[in-house]
């Protein structure tokens, strides 16, 4: 089983609003300086591009901060990653912490992949399974785990596939993230 500290999380942190960007680019900075790049990941503030139609008939291209106030960060809930994030200029405070020294709750991988999709990025990691359709591999996460599966499909865009697998004596279709397999050699 993965320990809290050993797994990689999305964190919602408060900043002073107006001050994302710089919050963004300070943890950056304090996380390359203090060798904790194996903790901090990806630092985000979330933004969407609006085109509005100038009354000189141009389009202007207009970023608006999805949420202002906030910024979303990826990483491993050390106690010293939390120390450094927490007391970074400008930071306020972890979105779902109870204080009192408290470590926050992370954000549910559907919330994460809603905000990350708007974007245009993925939360997932990019997974270096090399399967074709037709080999096997063997589902080591999920409703599925332990069962092994023909490749059926395969969705690099998404990094998912489909694997026919046996389930109370007839075939299944289980649709599963590359993160989610291994390749069977065994066939």
């Amino acid at each position: 089983m993965v320990s809290y500290e050993d797994s990689k999380e999305w964190y919602v942190l408060h900043t002073y609003s107006g001050y994302e960007n710089k919050v963004k680019s300070n943890i950056e900075q304090r996380a390359q300086s203090m060798g904790m790049e194996d903790n901090i990941f990806r630092v985000i503030v979330p933004e969407e591009t609006e085109v509005e139609v100038r009354e000189d008939g141009k389009d202007k291209e207009i970023v608006h901060k999805t949420f202002p106030g906030y910024v979303l960060i990826e990483m491993k809930m050390s106690d010293q990653a939390w120390y450094i994030v927490r007391n970074t200029p400008g930071v306020t405070g972890f979105v779902g912490s109870h204080g009192a020294g408290s470590k926050p709750s992370p954000l549910l991988p559907e919330e994460i992949e809603i905000i990350l999709n708007r974007m245009g990025e993925t939360a997932r990691v990019a997974s270096n399974i090399e399967v074709n359709v037709g080999d096997f591999v063997i589902i080591t996460d999920g409703a599925f785990d332990g069962m092994t599966g023909k490749v059926t499909e395969i969705d690099h865009e998404k990094q998912r596939l489909k694997a026919v697998i046996e389930m109370f004596g007839r075939e299944t279709i289980a649709e599963v993230d590359f993160n989610q397999v291994k390749e069977d050699d065994s066939y």
